[in-house]
């Protein structure tokens, strides 16, 4: 009998054309591995996207739900996952190629100590997704990080089921950090693979603007209540609010914005005290979160800019 190595599950809403596409690049991966497993979860599309799903069931285990669930959703799905490790995707984002699955399972195998594997995000044209959860791009070998993009990562399923999953009350956005902090606390390090790549398509599709606006200041206040230390907490909830606030009025959700800040501060967060050697690992996270070294990376990008350019 086969043992199932990894389990691969994404989440599915209301982008069927998107769903179509991973599912494609998936069976040229994995179709006739018994070693690997697919689940797609359903987040209560309406678009026809369960029934496509269901019409893949020779090789996808399908799961639809009445609702949107958010990353709840994942959860229900990560229940019912078999393999030794998980693989997490987006309905827009897919693995390049049987490579980096492979080297997801060796990476796992070998590194005892390593609870998460970090990949490689692409757009479609091959370029970079910059983002501060990962090393920089020019890192050509693996290496430790601080954490993981959602819509590509693999995690050993033990040691996500004993996190908890997701976080479900987030419902979308920080989750990923979350995870990230419990994983340090725990004792695991997250490895960054720039060889395991993971092409995130960025759909637009059933991404409203209110999101960007309630989920990121409400779950980031959250998180900063229930990590950050007293009381320089205070500072960087003050800036989070700033940020939040900038973009209500960038794309006028002030509602939103309000009911953010109700769900963020009435809501109870148990205070957990982090190691100062994990405090540290962690600075550039509560620096995201700062109105100060916001406005002095801005400053140094401008002046790396305009160097470039009397170079040229």
């Amino acid at each position: 009998m086969t043992t199932i190595k990894l389990t691969i599950v994404f989440l599915n809403f209301n982008r069927l054309q998107d769903t179509i596409k991973t599912v494609k690049q998936l069976k040229k991966i994995c179709y006739n591995r018994k070693d690997i497993e697919v689940i797609a979860v359903d987040n209560g599309s309406t678009d026809g996207t369960p029934q496509f799903l269901e019409s893949q069931s020779d090789w996808i285990i399908s799961l639809s739900l009445r609702d949107n669930l958010g990353i709840e959703g994942l959860n229900r799905g990560f229940d019912m996952a078999k393999g030794e490790y998980i693989l997490v995707l987006d309905d827009d984002s897919h693995p390049f190629g049987v490579n980096t699955v492979d080297i997801i399972i060796k990476t796992l195998d070998k590194h005892k100590d390593v609870g998460a594997v970090a990949c490689k995000i692409e757009f479609e044209d091959r370029t970079f997704f910059k983002t501060w959860h990962i090393p920089n791009i020019n890192i050509s070998r693996s290496c430790q990080s601080l954490a993981f993009v959602g819509c590509g990562f693999a995690i050993r399923r033990d040691l996500f089921k004993k996190i908890g999953w997701f976080p479900a009350k987030y419902f979308l956005y920080q989750n990923e950090i979350y995870v990230a902090i419990k994983i340090r606390e725990l004792g695991y390090k997250i490895y960054y693979e720039p060889n395991c790549i993971v092409i995130h398509r960025n759909s637009p599709v059933s991404r409203p603007s209110w999101r960007q606006v309630f989920y990121p200041t409400r779950n980031t206040v959250w998180l900063l209540r229930e990590y950050a230390p007293f009381p320089i907490s205070a500072y960087y909830i003050f800036s989070r609010l700033c940020f939040g606030f900038i973009r209500a009025f960038e794309s006028g959700q002030y509602k939103w914005y309000l009911k953010a800040l109700k769900e963020a501060f009435f809501c109870k967060v148990k205070k957990a005290h982090l190691p100062l050697e994990l405090h540290k690992e962690f600075l550039i996270l509560w620096h995201q979160n700062s109105i100060f070294h916001q406005i002095k990376w801005a400053l140094t990008s401008e002046k790396q800019k305009q160097m470039q350019q009397k170079r040229f």
